[in-house]
């Protein structure tokens, strides 16, 4: 899926790209008001690829603000998806941006984790419902019990902390699908934590120890410089 991030503040864009990026999305930045609206119009021109695009636009950009281009795409009958990332926080500020076309609206600073699920639902909106949520997840020979919230490797139950069950359980909702250390971060410990923290590395060799050691075929893989993944190797 195809995301145009514009955002004036490069600090906030290069963070957006980066973790976006990490999520297997392809990321387009625009730092004015033009350049979102010629990014967005190009999209939209793509034909089929343009149902897998999706605008998160600022407000207060240079050269056109938000609401201008919002206005300007919906009045060209271009439907894409638009999420609105703006520090205007008032209840008249997000009825204005919703009214203007905006199909959602997110208030500065934002949880990153939440920002991905407002992304996740609008390509979701005439795709059908999400699938019901498994109660066993299983990769190979572990298995994680959700209703139980219990994992065990081989038959082995295996002694993990809350922390331990809640990380585990990320990595195995999606076997194979590299994870960021913002995403893990975000998801598993929240907001109150320091992103420059290694807490992820540390938890991550502690969970590797519980669940490979001892085992011919590890589970956890680290991609460096990127993140982590759990799946099962290779036949």
């Amino acid at each position: 899926m195809k995301l145009i991030v514009a955002e004036d503040d490069a600090r906030i864009a290069a963070f957006l790209e980066r973790g976006l990026r990490a999520e297997g999305y392809h990321v387009q930045l625009a730092g004015t008001g033009p350049e979102a609206l010629a990014a967005a119009q190009d999209a939209a021109s793509s034909g089929a690829e343009a149902e897998d695009a999706l605008l998160l636009l600022d407000l207060m950009l240079p050269g056109m603000n938000g609401l201008e281009v919002c206005q300007t795409l919906r009045a060209a009958g271009i439907g894409m998806p638009i999420l609105m990332l703006t520090a205007l926080g008032s209840l008249e500020d997000r009825v204005t941006g919703l009214r203007t076309g905006a199909d959602d609206y997110l208030v500065k600073p934002f949880e990153f984790e939440e920002l991905l699920a407002r992304i996740e639902a609008l390509a979701r909106r005439g795709r059908g419902l999400r699938p019901a949520r498994a109660a066993q997840l299983v990769v190979d020979d572990l298995v994680f019990d959700r209703q139980q919230m219990r994992a065990s490797r081989g038959g082995r139950a295996l002694a993990l902390t809350a922390r331990e069950l809640a990380l585990l359980e990320l990595l195995m909702s999606a076997p194979g699908r590299l994870f960021s250390r913002e995403r893990i971060l975000a998801t598993v410990w929240g907001s109150s934590e320091d992103p420059l923290t290694n807490v992820v590395d540390v938890f991550i060799r502690r969970l590797r120890a519980k669940i490979d050691e001892g085992h011919p075929r590890p589970l956890i893989h680290t991609v460096r410089g990127m993140g982590y993944r759990l799946e099962a190797p290779a036949a």
